[in-house]
């Protein structure tokens, strides 16, 4: 009787062994998942930050033109904007239409 209870004992031990290994090997690959998926949106962010740190300053824009362009960017008002467009017969430009303005 005892080498019965002894090798039921044994028996569930191994069971449950495996179903524990089983559901820990599935958990670390989500942690491993999510892990990876949070350094690519983290490396997103910071691109993102970097962008926007960079570009969202007048200050830092205006800097950007005399480094770059010196005198080569030159003030528009809309109504000196044209359409462009190539066709086969060539270039046409057009009006730009402005609309909700009346």
């Amino acid at each position: 009787m005892t080498k019965f209870l002894i090798f039921g004992l044994m028996l569930s031990l191994v069971i449950s062994t495996s179903l524990i290994k089983n559901s820990t090997r599935d958990l670390d690959e989500q942690i491993y998942s999510i892990q990876e998926n949070l350094l690519f949106l983290e490396d997103r962010f910071k691109d993102s930050k970097l962008e926007f740190d960079y570009l969202s300053s007048s200050e830092k824009l205006l800097e950007y033109q005399k480094l770059y362009f010196e005198n080569a960017l030159i003030k528009k008002t809309l109504s000196d904007l044209k359409i462009l467009k190539v066709t086969d017969n060539g270039i046409i430009t057009d009006e730009l239409k402005i609309l909700g303005n009346k």
